[in-house]
This record gives structure tokens, C-alpha cells and sequence, in this order.
């Protein structure tokens, strides 16, 4: 033990040279873009062109012919002089719904450019923009969206973007403060209106969900450097007034809620940029799964299945970040963290622990949450740097583990029961994400080591019944665009226990695939399949998705939500919880 201790010591003491070293060298002038977007078909790479530049974005088109003859129109945002101004454009692509990724610029030189350009958009769009429709966000996917009209983690209009990642919030704009004109106060209002019906398939069939969410946002700037937004959102679940199916304690958890969403001041002064406030911290994001993006918290309630936008819990956080040159440097502190939300025993996805044996009840505690002293808070570091066109970044969070782990204790009077209580405690994660445009596909990859998160053990002679683990997970992804608007995302992922112990339910290596295919079937319908199996027990999760695009403001869409396996596999333990469902979204 002491070893373990030794080492992370060390480690530290490296990244905290690591940023010091970085903070102090100069690094020469280089120009960057955004990429957004590579198409097959020119019309579709003009719209697109033209819905970005309408808002403001300097935007170009760079074509590459393969050995095949076909040609690739890659559409690029920018160039910018400096990573920050490309991080940034980044930013306000996302709140547009279009996700991208930073990478160095090939051709005419930034400085040159720059006088000739359109400027980026400002940090207020002025009355008269093309309003472009917030992200519907798709669990990580980038939606295509029809010709002409930008939707959903859209990269553009028609053929897919090569791109990997989730869009931000469906209100979460951001902010360019150095690109802000002037220091005149002023604000703007956003928002989204939704409601989803869900009917559960399970015996006795039932109405799951009849939820209705609004969510309202205001931001503005007091200067150039000072910028301010307000969010909130409430949600009404009628499902509990129009059946008697789940507990009194799943309709007071669940039925009337309202909450606290993005509440934040952001500073610029020169290479450094803070927030602070109520925020959302992204560091990594795969198609369907959660793996880099340790410091989100997260509504599970649902599992995985709701929109990221609806799913992610923000935290109120100070983070400062630096730019400069390639680099891009990031130190977060959460005083008083937020925490995944897994509901109550006898709501639809409840993560129940393994049956005990036969002849014991179960019954649960309350949740044990930290009291929010400061030996509870949350800190990280996230380093960042873009070489020969792979961008790469390494981090270190220690944390409360946002998800509980469920303590046993055993009762022997009037009937012996397991009781058992959901607690956290503190672990410590390092990980890396790294990701790479090769033209015809993109490939990403994260990676995290977790220490000392509890895990369960099924050996009755255990006290509490869990026990630390340390482990690995990573996972590798390909993007590839396909005729016709297609695209295609593959993803292999692992866990490996370090010193693993045999009453565990997980083995030592646990192995999953996922695939996500996306098509249009006409100019406003898309058909998406996201499909994700463990390979260990054979258990899986599919996801149909049809989704009407109506209008710019509009969408509806209708779905499915399938889970099959053994009770201990990851998608086996909700064999029972298949579902169709269907949701209406207006975002203003």
C-alpha cells in the first residue's frame, strides 16, 4: 500500500511540472481550423457552407481525390491564428448543433487571411442571424440532417461529417469573450420545450413515462471579457396521475421536479480564460457509452438512455483554462459536487445488486451522499496538445465517486435480511483520449485507470459486502462517411481488474462492441440503429430511432428501446424493461 501512495505522489509531482514547463514555454505562431464537416456531394458541402457563413463563421471548402477517383470536400472553420480562437469556435459550433474537432491548418497562413475573412460570430447574434436550431443530443451520436437544415449534432446538412462526439446541452451556448465587440450589456434567451411517451413492454405492460421538460436559459456579456447565463429547467411526469403502477416513492422522486441548470460567470484576461459557477465539464465522449467524462455527473434514472442534454447534472465548479500555441491547459475544483441520480427502489432502472441467497430478504437504506465539506470537493487537471495532426490530452480527477457503491450489512432479526446502502467514497482517475482525422474515417480512443472504487462481492462471509478495485477501461473508435447520407461508427471496448477478486460478478477482463448506423430515408425522415453488446455474457442493448425533422424548431421521433441476457450483464439485469416510446421537441 504505502507503494501505491509512493506513486501517485510521484505522478502528481510530474503533472504539476508538466504544466509549469508548459506555462512557461513559448511555442511559435501556427495556424488552426475546425473541422466540421467531409461530404461526397458538393450541393450538400455548398449548403452547409452557406448555413454557417449565414451565421457568421469563416468557413472553406479543401477537396482531395482517392485512389478511386472519388472525391472528399472536407469543410473547414476558420483558420484562426491561435488555439484559443479555434477552441472557442469549437465551443460555438457545439451550441449550434455542430460538433467538430481542432486541427492544424493546411494552406494559406491565418495572419494573411485574416483581414479577408468573415468575422466569427460575435458572443450575441444580432437580431437579424439565421437562427440555427440547438443540438438535440443523440447518447454521443452526430446526427445527419437533411439538406439545407441543421439539426441534432449535425456536422451538416446531408452526408455525415467524419466527427466524432457528443454536442454540449441543447442551451449550452458558449461564450467568446476575445472576440466580444465592445462593452455594452446585452442578452438573449434560449430554450427547449419536450415530451416523451414511453410503454414498457414488460408484464403487465404499462405507461412508463408521460414527461414534459422545459428548459429556459439567459445569457449576455457585461464587457468584452465578462460574460454571465442563467438556466433553469422543470419537468412534470403525468404518467403518475394516470396510473397506480409504481410505488408512492417513485412518484415522489420522480413526478415534479425542478433544478438548477448552467449558472455561470466567465472571464477572459489574455491566455487565460475562468468560469465559474453551475457548469458542465466534458473531457470525453464515445457514441452510446461514457467513458473519458469522468467529471459529469449524471441522471440514470433512465440508464443511458435519455438524450445527454437531459441526462448530464452540471457542477458547481471554478475552472480556469490557458492556451498557447498547441497547447491547452485545464485545472477544474468542485467544492460541492453533484452526483449520478440512480432514483428509488421500484422505479423502472433502479441498478439493484445481485439477489441474495435463498431464505434472505432485501431491503435498502437511504443514499449516503457527502456532507459537502471541503474534504469531499473535487479537483483535476487536463492537459491538451495537437502534434502532427493528432489532438491528444492526458488528466488526473480525484473526486467522490459520482456513482454509489451498495454496502451490505446483514440482519438476522425478525427475518434475516441484506440491507443494503448506497454510499460514495473518494477515488482517484488518470486517463488520455486521443483522436485523428485520416481523411476517409476518424479513429478516437480513451482511456481511464480508476483507483480504489468499490465493488461488490457475493462472498456471504464479507463484512460490508464490496471491496476495492483498481481498473482499466478504454475504448477504440472508427467513423466512417458512407454514400448515399450514411455513416457508420464501430467501438470495442475493455475493462481489466488489475487484482481481481473471484466473488466478484464482473470477470477479470470484460470485452463489449458497439455499432451505430445512421441513413436518411428521405430529405426530413433519418434511420439510426445503435446497437451495444458485452461479449462476455452475450447480453445487449439495441436502439431503433426514426426521426421526423419538421422544421427548424421542430422534431419528433419515434423509437425503441430492446435489452436481452443474463441478470448479472450490464444490459441482461433490464431483460424485462423493453420499451417503445416517442418524443416531440421545440427548442426556441
Amino acid at each position: 500500500m504505502p507503494n501505491r501512495y509512493l506513486y501517485r505522489h510521484s505522478l502528481l509531482k510530474w503533472i504539476i511540472f508538466a504544466v509549469t514547463l508548459s506555462l512557461f514555454c513559448q511555442s511559435a505562431r501556427a495556424d488552426y481550423a475546425v473541422q466540421v464537416g467531409v461530404y461526397i456531394k458538393r450541393s450538400y458541402a455548398d449548403e452547409f457552407v452557406n448555413t454557417l457563413q449565414n451565421v457568421g463563421f469563416p468557413v472553406e471548402m479543401q477537396s482531395s481525390t482517392r485512389a478511386d477517383g472519388t472525391v472528399r470536400i472536407r469543410i473547414i472553420v476558420g483558420p484562426y491564428p491561435q488555439r484559443k480562437s479555434a477552441v472557442e469556435a469549437l465551443a460555438r459550433l457545439k451550441a449550434a448543433g455542430h460538433d467538430g474537432f481542432i486541427r492544424k491548418y493546411s494552406g494559406e497562413s491565418a495572419a494573411a487571411r485574416q483581414p479577408e475573412m468573415p468575422q466569427p460570430i460575435a458572443v450575441i447574434p444580432s437580431p437579424s442571424a439565421e437562427k440555427v436550431p440547438p443540438p438535440a443530443v443523440k447518447n454521443g451520436a452526430v446526427a445527419t440532417p437533411p439538406p439545407g437544415q441543421p439539426s441534432a449534432q449535425s456536422s451538416g446538412a446531408g452526408e455525415p461529417a467524419v466527427a466524432l462526439g457528443a454536442a454540449p446541452s441543447a442551451s449550452e451556448d458558449i461564450f467568446s469573450l476575445d472576440e466580444a465587440g465592445g462593452g455594452e450589456s446585452s442578452s438573449h434567451f434560449t430554450g427547449f420545450f419536450q415530451s416523451e411517451l414511453a410503454y414498457a413492454e414488460s408484464s403487465p405492460e404499462h405507461l412508463s413515462k408521460f414527461r414534459n421538460t422545459l428548459e429556459l436559459a439567459a445569457q449576455g456579456r457585461f464587457t468584452a471579457n465578462m460574460a454571465w447565463k442563467v438556466s433553469g429547467r422543470a419537468a412534470y411526469d403525468a404518467v403518475f396521475d394516470l396510473t397506480d403502477y409504481y410505488p408512492t416513492a417513485v412518484r415522489d422522486d420522480q413526478q415534479l421536479e425542478t433544478s438548477l441548470r448552467e449558472t455561470y460567470m466567465d472571464i477572459s484576461a489574455g491566455d487565460w480564460d475562468f468560469r465559474l459557477g453551475r457548469q458542465h465539464i466534458i473531457w470525453g465522449e464515445m457514441v452510446g457509452l461514457f467513458f473519458a467524462d469522468v467529471v459529469s455527473a449524471k441522471d440514470l434514472r433512465e440508464f443511458v438512455l435519455p438524450d445527454f442534454d437531459l441526462l448530464r447534472i452540471p457542477q458547481w465548479a471554478v475552472r480556469s483554462e490557458y492556451f498557447k500555441g498547441d497547447f491547452h491547459g485545464e485545472v477544474v475544483w468542485i467544492p460541492y459536487p453533484s452526483y449520478d441520480n440512480i432514483g428509488v427502489p421500484g422505479s423502472e432502472f433502479y441498478p439493484y445488486p445481485a439477489p441474495p441467497p435463498s431464505g434472505y430478504a432485501t431491503s435498502f437504506a437511504g443514499e449516503v451522499k457527502p456532507a459537502g465539506a471541503l474534504s469531499d470537493s473535487g479537483y483535476g487537471l487536463r492537459l491538451s496538445y495537437l502534434l502532427a495532426g493528432w489532438d491528444v490530452s492526458g488528466f488526473f480527477y480525484s473526486s467522490m465517486d459520482s456513482s454509489p457503491a451498495f454496502f451490505r450489512t446483514v440482519v438476522s432479526a425478525p427475518t434475516p435480511t441484506f440491507v443494503y446502502t448506497p454510499t460514495h467514497d473518494r477515488i482517484g482517475q488518470y486517463g488520455m483520449t486521443v483522436s485523428k482525422d485520416l481523411t476517409t474515417l476518424v479513429v478516437k480512443a480513451e482511456a481511464v485507470y480508476t483507483q480504489d472504487r468499490w465493488f461488490e462481492v457475493t462472498r456471504l462471509s464479507d463484512a460490508d459486502g464490496v471491496m476495492r478495485q483498481d481498473l482499466l477501461d478504454y475504448i477504440l473508435g472508427i467513423e466512417y462517411p458512407l454514400p448515399r447520407q450514411s455513416r457508420l461508427n464501430l467501438q470495442f471496448f475493455q475493462r481489466w481488474f488489475s487484482d481481481h477478486d473471484p466473488a466478484m460478478i464482473p470477470d477479470s477482463l470484460e470485452s463489449g462492441a458497439s455499432v451505430y448506423a445512421t441513413t436518411h430515408l428521405s430529405d426530413a425522415v433519418e434511420a439510426e440503429l445503435l446497437w451495444i453488446v458485452g461479449m462476455n455474457r452475450g447480453d445487449w442493448m439495441a436502439r431503433p430511432k426514426l426521426e421526423w425533422t419538421l422544421s427548424s424548431n421542430w422534431r419528433w421521433v419515434a423509437g425503441a428501446d430492446f435489452f436481452n441476457g443474463a441478470s448479472d450483464g450490464l444490459f441482461g439485469r433490464y431483460a424485462n424493461k423493453d420499451r417503445l416510446y416517442t418524443e416531440v421537441r421545440f427548442t426556441f
